[in-house]
């Protein structure tokens, strides 16, 4: 029995979807509060957007650990 509705997952198709508009407002205001700018690029992919606000999340909670 297959489930209707549901998408198959493409990597590709991931790899190179264009990230969006929550993604981009929450990366450009992460590389500002982290004092990185040259992160942000509005012609990132949706998984290099989401590595990218990964990391600067990351790199913030470890600077205010301080």
């Amino acid at each position: 029995m297959q489930i209707q509705g549901k998408a198959k997952f493409d990597a590709r198709v991931f790899l190179t979807e264009q990230m969006t508009r929550t993604q981009g407002l929450k990366l450009k205001r992460l590389s500002d509060e982290a004092y990185q700018p040259t992160q942000y690029d509005r012609h990132l992919s949706f998984a290099e957007a989401a590595r990218r606000i990964q990391v600067l999340e990351a790199e913030i909670e470890l600077a205010n650990s301080f």
